[in-house]
């Protein structure tokens, strides 16, 4: 546990919740039985869920690679067109961002920087500046596509990551036995570094529409005349996935723009306090979609004919206080994922795990059709689990969408 981290007072500013962690193993294990996480059900070692369930569920401990992550004999393969961005063909991404790290250690900046005085979630970055990014997409089409239909597809970020590498060989499979429409899979590289004051971080954390409308303005034209596809522009059809922050910036961009993506699937989405700079209007970053704010009061200015006036305190968490939105929502989280990893904020806003029971809440709460797993024995984006559930994610993912 972080020094001087306030885990006795609720009601004190930036209270961290240690209920049911162990911390004899790292990092600190969560027991799925605690008596603040939603109720789930517990299935035998090796099973998942019946195809289409809803709700909260328990896996593992054991996960072996399901059967659709290998390929097979006679099954259709996709193909893959591959193509590089810059920030310097970007609008909405130019110039990029870019962090000073030491040399030969990732987030080296982040991991020794300090936050802004009486405010434990607010980090000051100073090695953060302008600079220039390259990105790979991969474009997955789908064998047998029908020249000039209208497809519909699903957007990967952290594109090229190691935990999608059975992706391709998953869609052959799932498509060949009618499981998900045959679908177009676009694999966005990010921007690069991670966390507070990267290009990354700016991309996935930022509780705005910004990525979306970067991927909807500048990724997806370049994809439909390079791969040579027609995207569908139906939200019913456009899915997005992700994982740790990048599951974040799944939702989000179906949170702000539910016309264009309605079905969301995430491992171990950064659903905490990583949003940088801090937006005084959400100062809890991603956590502020299931929680309040865990910081001191501080007054809540606005300007009314030209003064600053006082005005109404800020809004409950956004999933509780907005009206139900069209989204559909697979995520899994592993009852060893991230517990404050950096130890300079410990805000009450950094337990991955409590995050994803949270959201479980707030969306059953509110009649989402949603389904979580919580895994045993799994760590951050876990790739075995990645490996037993990818399939049945995706089938469920689509459930209702027509297959012809």
């Amino acid at each position: 546990m972080p020094p001087g981290a306030n885990t006795t007072d609720k009601d004190k500013p930036f209270f961290v919740d240690p209920t049911g962690l162990d911390f004899s193993t790292k990092p600190p294990t969560r027991d799925p039985r605690t008596p603040n996480y939603p109720q789930a059900t517990e299935l035998p070692d090796g099973t998942l869920p019946p195809a289409g369930a809803e709700g909260n569920f328990i896996i593992g401990p054991t996960h072996a690679p399901a059967p659709e992550t290998v390929a097979k004999e006679g099954v259709p393969k996709g193909t893959v067109v591959s193509f590089t961005m810059s920030s310097r063909d970007s609008v909405i991404y130019n110039p990029g961002l870019i962090r000073d790290d030491v040399a030969g250690c990732t987030n080296s900046s982040i991991m020794i920087t300090t936050t802004v005085p009486n405010d434990k979630s607010n980090m000051i970055v100073t090695t953060s500046h302008p600079g220039t990014w390259t990105r790979k997409i991969d474009v997955y089409v789908p064998p047998n596509a029908v020249p000039g239909a209208e497809l519909p597809f699903i957007v990967l970020g952290d594109g090229g990551s190691a935990a999608w590498k059975d992706m391709n060989t998953v869609l052959d499979n799932l498509i060949h036995q009618r499981r998900v429409p045959p679908m177009v899979s676009i694999q966005i590289g990010n921007g690069g570094q991670d966390a507070q004051g990267a290009q990354r971080g700016r991309e996935y954390d930022t509780v705005s529409e910004t990525y979306s409308q970067f991927v909807q303005r500048e990724v997806l034209p370049l994809v439909e005349s390079r791969a040579g596809v027609r995207l569908t522009g139906n939200p019913e059809g456009r899915a997005t996935m992700g994982l740790s922050s990048s599951g974040a910036a799944a939702f989000i961009m179906a949170w702000f723009n539910p016309d264009l993506y309605r079905r969301v699937l995430a491992y171990s989405p950064t659903m905490v306090n990583q949003q940088w700079p801090q937006n005084p209007a959400l100062r809890g970053g991603a956590w502020e979609f299931h929680s309040p704010w865990t910081g001191p009061a501080t007054p809540n200015l606005t300007v009314k004919d030209g003064a600053l006036v006082p005005s109404e305190p800020p809004g409950a968490p956004l999933i509780p206080s907005a009206p139900v939105k069209p989204i559909r929502y697979w995520f899994e989280m592993g009852d060893q994922d991230l517990f404050y990893p950096n130890p300079t904020i410990p805000d009450g806003m950094h337990d991955w795990t409590l995050s994803a029971e949270l959201m479980a809440k707030v969306l059953a709460d509110k009649g989402y059709h949603y389904q979580f797993m919580f895994v045993r024995n799994a760590r951050h984006v876990d790739r075995p689990t990645i490996a037993q559930t990818l399939p049945s994610a995706l089938e469920w993912l689509w459930k209702g969408y027509p297959i012809p």
